[in-house]
Parts: structure tokens; C-alpha cells; sequence
């Protein structure tokens, strides 16, 4: 049977987790969608590039789909993260509530912390 070590176990050799195991956002950090413009299909909508948003929580991490599909990924794993994105930032003139958000999970890749949002 393994014994699984704690990570923080004083006196012990420190566990370094692998690129992807670690999240770059936490959940109430504002980050913003980076605009980018690709070629090929990418499954970040253009009405939400450039947008900011709240990180609402993360999600498990998982294999880069979009390089994964042009066979650029060696089986890297990266976070998901649901994000929040006001209605009234998407859509001029939005007619409804200030508390009305957008909910869409977006790939690491896409995001960067929003420090002047």
C-alpha cells in the first residue's frame, strides 16, 4: 500500500506540484478574457473577449481541448474556471438588473488577472 505524504508535513521533502496541478486564479479574483483572434475553432465566444469578470469557482482541471484538437498538446492538464460577467459589460443598453451575470466556463489559456478592471 502507498502512503500518501501531506503536502505541508514539516520536516518532510515538500511535494512541487506539476504545471496545471496549481490554479493561477482563486475563486473572487477578477480576471479578464484575453482578445486573441486565432485561426480555427475556439470555444471562447467573441462577445466575451476582452470582457472581465469574477472567478465564481473552479472547475477540475482538464486537458487543453483546443490545442489537444490540432495535436499540440502532450496530455497537459489546466484549470477551468467559472467566471461572472455582468450582462450590463456584454450587452449595451442591457435593459435588466445590475445583478444579472453571464456564468461560462473558460479555459486558463484565455484568462490574465484584471488589475485595472
Amino acid at each position: 500500500m502507498k502512503t500518501q505524504l501531506p503536502i505541508d508535513a514539516p520536516g518532510l521533502l515538500s511535494v512541487v506540484p506539476a504545471l496545471g496541478e496549481t490554479p493561477v486564479f482563486q475563486p473572487g479574483q477578477q480576471v479578464r478574457v484575453l482578445q486573441r483572434f486565432p485561426l480555427g475553432h475556439y470555444r471562447v465566444p467573441l462577445y466575451l473577449r476582452g470582457r472581465t469578470g469574477i472567478v465564481e469557482r473552479l472547475v477540475q482541471p482538464a486537458i487543453d481541448n483546443e490545442e489537444e484538437g490540432f495535436g499540440r498538446n502532450a496530455g497537459v492538464k489546466r484549470h477551468y474556471y467559472r467566471i461572472a460577467v455582468p450582462l450590463s459589460d456584454i450587452w449595451a443598453g442591457y435593459a435588466g438588473s445590475h445583478r444579472d451575470r453571464l456564468y461560462i466556463e473558460v479555459f486558463e489559456t484565455w484568462l490574465e488577472a484584471a488589475h485595472n478592471a
